[in-house]
Order: structure tokens, then sequence, then C-alpha cells
């Protein structure tokens, strides 16, 4: 028996234990960078585990570090917890029912995501005293994921600068290693002062900010013939300039997503948004003053990392879900469309079987994916330490993430039994990387080459706090 067996003897030890504080911070969602009642119960599941813990590191009061080991290489384990406004959702219910209209719901499952991660880390713990192998194991309790960018705030202020490797995992429609296409982006709040005025008695002697944005987005909406494929820009209203139409809006406040392919191009677009803003407000005779709320790098990819994780899944196989477990997912799959499904099937890669309810299996480590992608500050963590992450199927075939849907079954046994299998494939891979000096230099090396040829540039400077404010208003 592979000594990968063990470790997972240690992951199936825990599992109740830490199905109880998934629902636990499921029935409490909070969103970026209130994660209090969140981190306390990862706080004292990490007491619990006898990890030395490190309280609000990088200036973020939500962000907790425990560490076990005293010598030897570093692995680190990365943990989400937050939540996404909007998105309550009464949990095994088949049917959009808000726990209470217009809250915060974990419909990115990051409940189930922070407690595989801090499971598995707490198994290798075990494991390497058992063993007797020297090594440091390191549990990252990552806040505002959703938007906040605590992780490019934790790497900046150089908390894994004495890390070798990470991995981490992400609930998804199918088991996979995840594959390093991220988009890079910044979000930067725009706000134009005008003057008020009468809008009727005396129009001529107001200057409207809310005018200004309108035309930004117009400008904006011109770009996008002229972008990347891949790049997009989102925008937001948090200030409207107020509710009365008489008045001439003296202010208003627009947030601006700027997502590109990779830094250089970030960079590159950021320089014209700014530049509209610019022309919107000469155009209204307003000004304008920006702020970066928060950035995230692109994904770079680790091979042998990813060679290492894909062992373990194909030795592990896929989740095994029951008649049950695919009876729920089919009700759900009945509130999607065919295209929801067919877009599940592309974004890894597989041809489209309409049948399929739970994911039954493990993603070739070698597959054409097609589709879309989103941003995440796990891409700051690839720039500064060999990376990994795996998906792992906690839900029916089909289900977009960001939606009810998902909150649904955040608490569902078919979830649970995914999240024990995500914290099996990261203690498998860890337990590799210490058992295997070498493929953990390999991953060091490819890690090294790639940083050669084009540095890490982290997208938010020094002046830039964590936006604890910033985000939990929104």
């Amino acid at each position: 028996m592979k000594n990968t067996d063990r470790v997972w003897d240690f992951v199936d030890a825990r599992r109740d234990d830490y199905i109880g504080l998934s629902d636990r911070v499921f029935d409490q969602p909070e969103i970026a960078y209130t994660e209090f009642r969140s981190v306390a119960e990862h706080r004292k599941m990490l007491e619990q585990e006898g990890f030395r813990i490190t309280e609000g590191v990088a200036g973020i009061p939500t962000a907790i570090v425990g560490e076990a080991g005293d010598e030897g290489p570093v692995i680190a384990i990365l943990g989400e917890f937050d939540a996404l406004p909007e998105l309550g959702q009464v949990a095994g219910v088949a049917e959009q029912q808000p726990v209470e209209q217009g809250g915060p719901g974990h419909g990115c499952g990051h409940n189930l995501l922070g407690s595989a991660a801090l499971m598995a880390a707490s198994s290798v713990k075990d494991y390497l005293a058992e063993q007797g192998i020297k090594g440091r194991v390191r549990y990252y309790g990552c806040p505002a994921e959703e938007g906040g960018a605590a992780k490019t705030f934790m790497v900046r202020e150089g908390l894994f600068d004495d890390v070798d490797a990470a991995i981490s995992w992400h609930p998804a429609t199918f088991t996979a290693v995840n594959e390093a296409r991220s988009l890079a982006n910044t979000r930067i709040d725009f706000t134009f002062h005008g003057r008020a005025a009468h809008a009727a008695g005396a129009p001529e002697l107001g200057r409207s900010a809310l005018d200004a944005i309108e035309l930004m987005n117009v400008g904006i909406n011109y770009m996008r013939e002229h972008m990347p494929d891949d790049a997009r820009i989102h925008y937001a209203y948090l200030d409207a300039g107020g509710i009365a139409p008489n008045v001439v809006q003296s202010r208003a406040t627009v947030r601006q997503l700027v997502r590109a392919g990779n830094l250089k191009e970030l960079h590159g677009l950021i320089d014209r948004v700014r530049k509209v803003a610019e022309g919107a407000a000469l155009m209204t005779e307003t000004t304008v003053e920006s702020r970066v709320v928060s950035g995230v790098s692109n994904l770079i990819g680790n091979r042998p990392l990813e060679e290492t994780m894909q062992r373990n899944m194909e030795r592990l196989g896929a989740p095994e879900f029951d008649d049950m477990d695919r009876a729920f997912a089919e009700k759900i799959r009945a509130t999607l469309s065919e295209d929801n499904i067919t877009v599940s099937f592309r974004r890894v890669g597989m041809e489209v079987d309409p049948e399929l309810a739970l994911c039954n299996f493990v993603v070739p480590l070698e597959r054409q994916s097609e589709g879309g992608e989103g941003s995440t500050d796990v891409g700051d963590v690839s720039w500064a330490v060999p990376t990994v992450q795996a998906r792992v199927a906690t839900c029916a075939v089909g289900t977009p993430f960001h939606t009810w849907q998902l909150t649904a079954q955040g608490k569902a046994p078919a979830a649970h039994k995914g999240m024990t299998h995500a914290a099996k494939i990261i203690a498998g891979t860890a337990v590799d990387l210490f058992e295997d000096s070498e493929v953990l230099q390999r991953a060091i090396e490819t890690h090294r080459s790639k940083l050669e040829k084009e540095p890490y540039d982290c997208p938010i400077s020094k002046n830039v706090s964590p936006p604890l404010k910033a985000m939990s208003n929104q």
C-alpha cells in the first residue's frame, strides 16, 4: 500500500467534523472582509488540531495562518470562506427560495473550499508526525476571494516568501486538475464631481456627475471592438447621485472591473479606461478622481505539480455518488437551460452527455477546454510559488456558479462527498511532495524558469491598502 493511502485514512477520520465546519460556515454567510464568524470557526478548528496560529495577517482582520512542523519544506494549503451578496438560498430546495431577501449566500462553494483545505492540512500534519518526516504544512485561511484580492495583499506582504509549493482546490461540476487559465483584473472606483442645480429652473448652472459616468460607459462600450478577445470590462454604479431627478447630480461613483489575459495587457487597458474617464470629465466640465480597490494576476501553471495531482486523482477515482445524490441533481438540472449543461462540458473539453447528472469520472490532464474564464487571487500565489489546484465535483453538471442553484447544493450529501474527496486529493499531493524531493525540486525549477522570462509585477501598488470597507459596503 502506498503511503498516500495512510493520509487518506486521516481524512476519513475527520469527515464528520469538517462537514460540520462547512455547514456552520454555510449557515452564516459573510461577504468579502466581513467573515468574522467564519474565520472564528476556522480558528477553533486550528486550535483543536494543534496548529500554531497567526491572526490578522497582512493587515486583514479575517485572514489567518496555521502552521505545524518545525523544519523542512513548507507546503501551503489555501482555504477560503467568503460568500457572495444577494445569493442567500435555503439549502436542499430545488427552487429559488432566499433565506432572507437580498441576503448573502455561498454561491461559489467557499464553505466547502475552506473546510476541505483545512481537513487536508490537518491530515498531512498527523501523517508527517506519524511517519517522522521533516516538513511544515501551513494552512492559509484566506478571505475576500470574491473581488477583494486578499491573497494578492498577502503575497505582496511576503507571506509566501518561504513557501516551497502551494495547493488549493475549488468546488466544480467535474473532477479535474485545474487548468492554469484565468484573467488578471483590477477594480477601480471612478468618482466624478460636478455642480448641483435645479434641473428645471436653472439646468444651465449644473454640471452632472451622472452624465459623466454615462458618457464614460459609452466610451468603454466603444472600446470593446478594439480589445483582445479574452479581455472584459464590467461596471456597477456605487453612487448614482441620489434619488431626486430634479436635482443635477453633483457627485457619482462607478466601479469599473477591467480584465485581461495577462498583466501586460491589463495595464494597457487600464490606461485606456483612465483616458476615457478623463474624456468624460472634459465633455461634462466635471472632475474625476480614481481609487484602485483591488487587483489580481493571471494564473501560471506548473506541470510537475499538475502531474502529481493527476496521479492522485486517478488513484482515487471520481467521488462516488448514489441514487439520492443523482435524484437531487436532476431536480437542479430541471431549473437549468441546455446551454448551461453544454458550457459545463465545454469548460473541461469533454463531449456533451445530456444524461450525466453528476460527474463520475476524472477528466484527463490532456484536454482542449473552451469557454470564458474568470479571475482569482490564487493567480498571485502562483506567481509567488509553484501552485496547483484541483476542481472536484460537488454539484450537478451544468450548475452555473454565482447562482442560487449552486447555493442550494451547498449542504447536500453530494457536496460533502466532493469536499472529502478534495481533501484526499490535496493531502495525497502534499505527501508526494514531502516524500519525493525530486518532484518538488522540479516544480521549483519550472517556476523559477518562468519568472526569469517574465518577473512578477504585483497588480496592487504598495500605497493601496486592503479594501476592508469598500468591499464590505457593496
